[in-house]
């Protein structure tokens, strides 16, 4: 029998695209549908980022570039994780990538054997389980809900490391929740894994600059861990920067050099003229991501506020990133019009027929009972799509 292999068939579909795309159908299909459920900025990329771009093309920056990017890219992202980090990193130890997916799975495939444990705090963003199914490894989930404003804490952190473990993944600002690792709570973390020399640690930092605390901590930042320590960023959501395609790893020198090898077997460089626009991001004016940061900040005060006069609905504050993660299992057993709300994902689909209004389960972010909802639009979107939230839920008896 013809078929794929068993490998694509293990795989789940991304859910916030299923969910960005049955929205965009309802869309094409003249239904005012406001969609919440991707995380992509709404903004567009500033005009000195653009500019470097059509330079690129007008001087034929139009051939195949190096597998790990450009030199100079690599080192304007070494000065800008020196300046906002105090990491020091050498060019040669940062590989640029088509998107910080990308440079996540690299670094996954390059390290994690079949039956090697990584552990990810949950929520987590959809994809991380996914690319350790890839890599035939054992994701071990660690849960935090809201009432630990979805932040684990280093006795479960502990508890979670065995004998088999090669791999703890981070992602602080959060992708679905937001929430943000002080200083402190990452040290606490970190007293944890420096027992653990043998596991290395995957820090997911791609949403650093949007960011509402005031100060940021890099896994990379302690000494405890650094040489085992592999950071993740990119342009795509600090520059409004997504279809661009441009992420990085940065980390020792001997990931560097595997992640090279692997990608230039099956993507080589990422696109010549995309990376000339990122250099251009990382060594012109950050105006751009102070405006941004303080325009997404503004989403966030209005959602919490909307959300949380919402009844039924349990919400925090968030502390970065564009998402709100709500708990909502107060609706649980509840129907309008003879359809019954079973689970987060039937109220998904039922805020999406009924509100007209695209979010996505919590189940796919590996914690069941929530929504997650991105700010990352227009106020008035945000209004309508709460004032509409509000009156659907009320519906439900």
């Amino acid at each position: 029998m013809l078929e794929v292999s068993k490998r694509i068939q293990a795989l789940a579909q991304s859910q916030t695209l299923a969910m960005s795309q049955k929205s965009n159908e309802l869309r094409a299909a003249g239904v005012d549908v406001i969609n919440l459920s991707v995380g992509e900025p709404d903004f567009h990329t500033p005009d000195h980022i653009k500019e470097a771009g059509k330079k690129a093309i007008d001087d034929n920056f139009s051939f195949y570039s190096p597998v790990p990017g450009f030199m100079s890219l690599r080192k304007a992202i070494a000065a800008n994780l020196l300046a906002t980090n105090g990491v020091e990193y050498a060019p040669e130890q940062i590989v640029v990538s088509g998107g910080a997916k990308q440079a996540l799975c690299n670094v996954i495939l390059s390290l994690v054997n079949p039956g090697d444990e990584v552990v990810i705090p949950t929520p987590a963003w959809v994809s991380y389980v996914e690319m350790v199914k890839l890599a035939e490894g054992v994701t071990v989930t660690v849960p935090a809900a809201i009432e630990q404003n979805f932040k684990i804490t280093p006795e479960q952190l502990r508890a979670a490391i065995t004998p088999r473990t090669r791999l703890v993944l981070m992602c602080s600002p959060s992708n679905p929740t937001g929430s943000v690792y002080s200083h402190a709570e990452l040290q606490a973390l970190v007293d944890v894994l420096k027992d653990y020399p043998e596991v290395m640690v995957l820090s997911d930092e791609i949403y650093q600059h949007i960011n509402f605390t005031g100060s940021y901590t890099s896994m990379a930042a302690f000494p405890e861990i650094a040489d085992r320590t592999v950071v993740i960023n990119g342009v795509s959501k600090a520059y409004a920067m997504t279809g661009w395609r441009i992420g990085f790893m940065a980390g020792p020198l001997w990931v560097a050099k595997a992640v090279t090898k692997l990608q230039g077997q099956y993507t080589s460089g990422s696109s010549s003229i995309a990376q000339k626009a990122a250099e251009a991001a990382y060594t012109g004016s950050q105006d751009c991501v102070h405006e941004m940061c303080a325009a997404f900040r503004r989403r966030r005060d209005l959602v919490v506020e909307l959300c949380s006069a919402i009844p039924g609905l349990k919400v925090n504050c968030p502390e970065g990133a564009f998402y709100l993660f709500p708990e909502v299992s107060s609706f649980f057993g509840k129907s309008y019009n003879g359809r019954v709300i079973n689970n987060a994902s039937d109220l998904a689909m039922y805020l999406l027929d009924e509100a007209h209004v695209a979010t996505v389960d919590g189940a796919a972010f590996c914690l069941p009972g929530y929504i997650r909802l991105s700010y990352a639009t227009s106020d008035d979107n945000i209004r309508r799509a709460c004032a509409r939230i509000a009156e659907a839920l009320a519906k439900l008896k």
